[in-house]
């Protein structure tokens, strides 16, 4: 009889992982919500299956096997009662540092607390018996199908991650009854790498270096980035907020958000990210995704991860400058990106009177070693499309990513340094967010804040936004229009004023220019708030402006067409078209 698998796609992924990442040690107890996975392996002669009818019993049976044969194994139960007598076992688990692989079975995680028998609530642990629990889900769309692939490769990488311990698998099932999967599908693995005889090999390999929102870098990492640049041909993808200082930076919001044009330069082989959370949303292409970061934690935004090293950076690139390769490649990668990013904005000729306008006439004459922060969204995005003195540090509340506290960083950061400058890129809604802060009674005359007041949060009001369909009703509670004074001369003016501020206003670019030098100084013995008054409509159309500058003739057609059939047919039916032409190749 010829062996077959489950139609239930989560389950399918989790007996492919399980395989990729060599655990084939299997403990099962019996019971009606784990048949899809059960009967699925019981055929499979890759798996060493082992029963033992008392979970609680099955869970110390593991244990001895785990310590004994130095592997992760795995115990699989039903729902109800079963899973609560795991927990014995887990805790010796636990505290023994004992790779143990709890997977247990759920009906649709809706029926808890609904009277349905035998089903338990697991979504909260005690403590002591799993380093980490997941739930996979039943798959309904391919974003359920990733989540499920990082969520399972997370739990198996971390059954043995700084001497191993318990995972737990919350497996949700349907109980199809449909077995007729021959074949397992071929699913993405990521490895957790912490030994360089481990590591893989790049030469020959297109690399870029994603640099997410970073610490100020020293010289001697920043340094060693060069080297690996120089010797592998690299380029560095940065923003404002990743503060590598290094030769082969790249300023590439200017390339990846154009609308319709998808630049090579945007494509390689392998793209190394290191940096944390970034606002830089940064269009890139790669195929596969390196992540080097000490804490050895899976980070999979851009649904790529092939490797997570869990090694300080410094270490990581030393290693490949040292040990691998031996010919010293052109910069060719490297010249290509600076090429494309320069001949862009040279296409720059002029902006309405907007937030980007001034980060364009502002950011080549920043002072030197200044510093410059930047609240979210808007303001953070206007500038990245820019270069200022690479001295510079830059950055913005990137970690929450919420409009509260911008003010408060800066005044803070400002505090370590009296002799520099501190500059704020701040939107209305954000500045009011966060007034209090201006009030602080330690604020030195080393304060720049540039107040980009439109009335309402411009962000909800740009082409680009999903909320900007609904016109000027935007205003009323989207983009929260009218509060603060609704763009009131005085108001900003009288605070300032009154707090022990210098302030200035500009309602156009004339008067902007005026203020440049003044503001940028070092001179004077206040801090300086500079309040500029732009209209949502300028701002929208400057950022069209930017992200127009290049257009490839197949993308545009592409893409218009996309938007014609969603307006004739909906989301739902363009989604079934697309389906339907998916599966037709």
């Amino acid at each position: 009889m010829l062996h077959n698998y489950t139609s239930e796609k989560n389950i399918l992924q989790l007996i492919s992982l399980l395989k990729s990442h060599g655990i084939k040690k299997v403990v099962v107890s019996p019971g009606s919500s784990n048949v899809s996975f059960v009967a699925s392996i019981q055929g499979d002669d890759y798996f060493e299956k082992y029963s033992v009818v008392d979970e609680r019993s099955a869970a110390y049976v593991a244990c001895g096997i785990a310590a004994e044969a130095n592997e992760p194994v795995v115990i699989c139960c039903t729902g109800a009662t079963a899973s609560r007598n795991y927990i014995p076992g887990l805790t010796e688990a636990y505290y023994r540092k004992l790779p143990i692989i709890a997977i247990t079975a759920l009906v649709h995680p809706g029926y808890v607390g609904q009277n349905r028998p035998q089903v338990m609530d697991r979504s909260v642990l005690p403590n002591d018996i799993a380093l980490c629990s997941v739930q996979i889900e039943s798959v309904c769309s391919e974003e359920d199908e990733w989540a499920n692939n990082v969520k399972i490769n997370k739990a198996l990488i971390e059954a043995r991650r700084n001497g191993g311990g318990p995972v737990h698998i919350n497996m949700v099932t349907t109980f199809s009854r449909d077995f007729s999967i021959k074949e397992l599908p071929k699913c993405r693995t990521i490895d957790l790498i912490h030994k360089s005889s481990d590591y893989p090999k790049v030469n020959g390999k297109r690399i870029a270096i994603f640099i997410g929102s970073h610490k100020k870098m020293d010289d001697k990492l920043t340094n060693v980035i060069d080297s690996f640049c120089e010797k592998f041909d690299a380029v560095v993808f940065k923003d404002h907020t990743s503060n590598y200082r290094g030769k082969y930076g790249i300023q590439a919001n200017i390339i990846s958000n154009q609308d319709y044009y998808v630049s090579d330069c945007l494509k390689m082989d392998i793209l190394i990210d290191i940096g944390d959370v970034s606002g830089a949303d940064m269009k890139l292409y790669p195929k596969e995704v390196w992540r080097v970061n000490p804490d050895g934690q899976i980070r999979d935004n851009r649904k790529k991860t092939r490797y997570v090293f869990a090694v300080e950076e410094q270490a990581f690139f030393d290693w490949y400058v040292s040990n691998e390769g031996q010919i010293k490649r052109s910069l060719a990668y490297y010249e290509s990106c600076k090429k494309e990013s320069e001949m862009l904005r040279n296409e720059i000729s002029d902006f309405p009177f907007s937030n980007i306008w001034i980060a364009w006439k502002l950011s080549g004459i920043l002072p030197a070693e200044s510093v410059i922060h930047f609240a979210i969204l808007n303001s953070l995005r206007s500038w990245n499309y820019f270069e200022y003195d690479k001295s510079i540090c830059g950055y913005s509340n990137t970690g929450g990513f919420g409009i509260d506290g911008c003010v408060s960083s800066l005044i803070g950061a400002s505090l370590v340094n009296p002799d520099k400058l501190y500059f704020g890129i701040i939107g209305d809604l954000a500045f009011f967010y966060d007034l209090n802060s201006l009030g602080i009674r330690h604020v030195g005359n080393n304060i720049r804040i540039l107040l980009i007041n439109n009335g309402n949060g411009t962000e909800f009001r740009n082409y680009s936004c999903i909320a900007s369909q609904f016109e000027e009703d935007t205003c009323k509670f989207i983009s929260a229009a009218e509060h603060f004074g609704n763009k009131s001369e005085t108001f900003v003016k009288n605070i300032a004023l009154s707090l022990g501020y210098e302030y200035y206003t500009a309602k156009n670019k004339e008067q902007v220019e005026k203020v440049l030098p003044i503001f940028t100084s070092k001179e004077g013995d206040k801090p300086i708030i500079f309040e500029v008054f732009t209209e949502s409509e300028d701002e929208s159309n400057a950022l069209k402006i930017i992200n127009n500058l290049q257009i490839s003739s197949s993308q545009y057609v592409k893409s218009k067409a996309k938007k014609a059939i969603k307006k004739v047919l909906g989301d739902e039916k363009t989604n079934l078209v697309k389906s339907i032409i998916k599966n037709e190749r």
